[in-house]
């Protein structure tokens, strides 16, 4: 083998190497690629698949007729030009709203899609991260709409920062992987963060989560935390994370998911900084000392 064929094969196979590390943890897009396309539309979701993330998340609501839609507010006033309260309307009604003209004019007449259009987007080995907006009225319409999509419930996670959804999720679908929401509130006259870690726990035990999805706040997420979380035997998924430099830190310290607009770019900077963080001079061997190795190997 001549030398630039070797020192090819040691730069590929390192190459790869870094990108394993990259996808370890998964990177969830929030919303879809919200940063780039409105959020909580196909259009956001089939971009975040375009720039491989690992899951998307989407966040869903009850109509009045029993249909889940997937929009993050309780009205849609802020991502169309009228307003209507979710669990007042009726997905006719809902559907005919414009909810992309307000991101970008190329997006116009983007319409709410139902969790089953949401669905019918996941490619094979990826994850839906289903956040519940409303309360535990919804999951038995949910049920059944997940059992019967033909999706590996592995693929499949319900998430809510509302204790009771949670919990009752996992009661009553057992075999798919519930997490709690968890933000985070310094109190201005203690100066602590509330919730307390310990806090955190007991609830999570209270609900049977598997696992618990943190504001990506580092002053109160540390080594410690983390080590605590684990040995609770809990899960551990980050938000909202744009920032490189954080991401790399909450990678670090394990988490098995971080949630982020930004999917690509986050994708793309986290490959450039371990990339340049293990460059280090490739050593091709001399001709001698490849001589040596394959006369050791057909000894063996």
């Amino acid at each position: 083998m001549n030398k630039s064929i070797w020192f090819l094969v040691l730069v590929v196979c390192h190459t790869i190497g870094i990108n394993s590390q990259i996808h370890a943890q998964l990177l969830v897009a929030h919303r879809g690629a919200s940063a780039e396309a409105p959020e909580n539309s196909l259009s956001s979701f089939q971009l975040a698949w375009e720039e491989d993330a690992d899951a998307i998340e989407g966040d869903f609501y009850l109509t009045s007729d029993e249909q889940i839609v997937c929009i993050h507010d309780e009205t849609t006033k802020r991502v169309s030009d009228v307003d209507m309260k979710v669990s007042n309307s009726t997905l006719e009604q809902l559907q005919k709203l414009d909810v992309g003209s307000w991101k970008d004019s190329q997006y116009a007449n983007e319409r709410i899609p139902t969790i089953q259009d949401v669905l019918a987007t996941i490619p094979f080995g990826k994850s839906f991260f289903i956040e519940i907006k409303c309360g535990p009225e919804i999951l038995p319409i949910l049920k059944p709409i997940l059992l019967d999509s033909g999706i590996p419930l592995s693929q499949l996670k319900i998430i809510s920062f509302d204790e009771d959804v949670v919990k009752v999720a996992k009661q009553t679908m057992p075999d798919i992987e519930t997490f709690w929401v968890v933000g985070f509130k310094k109190d201005k006259q203690q100066g602590k963060w509330m919730p307390t870690i310990d806090d955190v726990l007991k609830t999570a035990a209270s609900i049977n989560a598997d696992g618990l999805d943190l504001k990506a706040e580092l002053e109160v997420i540390n080594s410690d935390v983390v080590a605590r979380c684990r040995d609770a035997g809990l899960g551990l998924h980050a938000w909202t994370v744009d920032d490189p430099k954080l991401a790399e830190q909450l990678i670090e310290f394990g988490f098995d998911s971080v949630t982020t607009n930004r999917p690509g770019f986050l994708r793309q900077a986290l490959v450039v900084s371990k990339t340049e963080a293990k460059q280090s001079p490739v050593e091709v061997p001399s001709d001698e000392e490849r001589s040596t190795t394959t006369q050791a190997i057909g000894k063996e």
